[in-house]
């Protein structure tokens, strides 16, 4: 599927059903909101996938102009287009990886290779990362955990800090964090996090299940078999 989730490829209809069945976060239960009318509304236009919706909230004299519609707000259309670019979340910059060297950085710069959007397709393989190792000489054993690092950076949420943290209690793929038990995942991370001091505020439970939630959107591409 590649870094990304294809949007054209979700159905308004599909997306509907996964807002109406969703775990959102307080601040975003308004999408459930009127949910039917509202998106009978982005089909009548002819909005038939994610993607054309994006397209069309980006647009700042759409936004206005749909925020005029009865069924719609301005605040509504704000939090469903962030609800939508959070299916595909910023990349993480490499240099932010705890653990990673200056040094491995500086060489994966040099061939182009900034962040986890750049560093993925030459990850996908056994092959392509020894490949990748043989170009750069950074070991193969820390090309394959920037690969674990870069799988996990495709899940909505993990930031350069989570994603170190889930690698350093074990789940270090994004399918093994799809299959994760989120109550003993968030007493894992409780329990590193105090060791370690990743971070200063606590991480809830809820949380932790919506990101377990979250893991399973995206695909598991990369192969980790030798």
């Amino acid at each position: 599927m590649g870094y990304y989730t294809d949007l054209a490829s979700i159905s308004l209809d599909n997306y509907q059903s996964k807002l109406e069945s969703a775990d959102l976060l307080p601040s975003r239960m308004i999408l459930k909101d009127r949910l039917t009318e509202r998106f009978g509304y982005f089909k009548s236009i002819g909005i038939g996938n994610v993607l054309d919706l994006q397209k069309l909230l980006k647009k700042k004299e759409k936004l206005v102009e749909l925020s005029r519609v009865e069924c719609l707000s301005e605040d509504y259309l704000v939090i469903l287009l962030r609800e939508i670019n959070s299916i595909q979340p910023k990349p993480n910059k490499i240099s932010e990886f705890i653990g990673i060297s200056p040094e491995t950085v500086s060489k994966l710069e040099k061939i182009g290779i900034k962040d986890t959007v750049k560093l993925f397709d030459h990850v996908l393989t056994p092959e392509s990362r020894k490949k990748l190792a043989a170009e750069t000489t950074v070991s193969e054993a820390e090309i394959l955990e920037l690969a674990q690092l870069t799988d996990l950076s495709r899940i909505k949420w993990v930031g350069v800090t989570f994603a170190r943290m889930l690698v350093d209690v074990g789940i270090d793929t994004a399918e093994k964090a799809s299959k994760a038990d989120y109550v003993e995942l968030h007493q894992k991370i409780m329990e590193i996090n105090k060791e370690k001091n990743f971070y200063k505020g606590q991480i809830g439970l809820h949380d932790m299940k919506l990101f377990v939630e979250a893991a399973n959107e995206v695909s598991f591409d990369i192969d980790y078999n030798y």
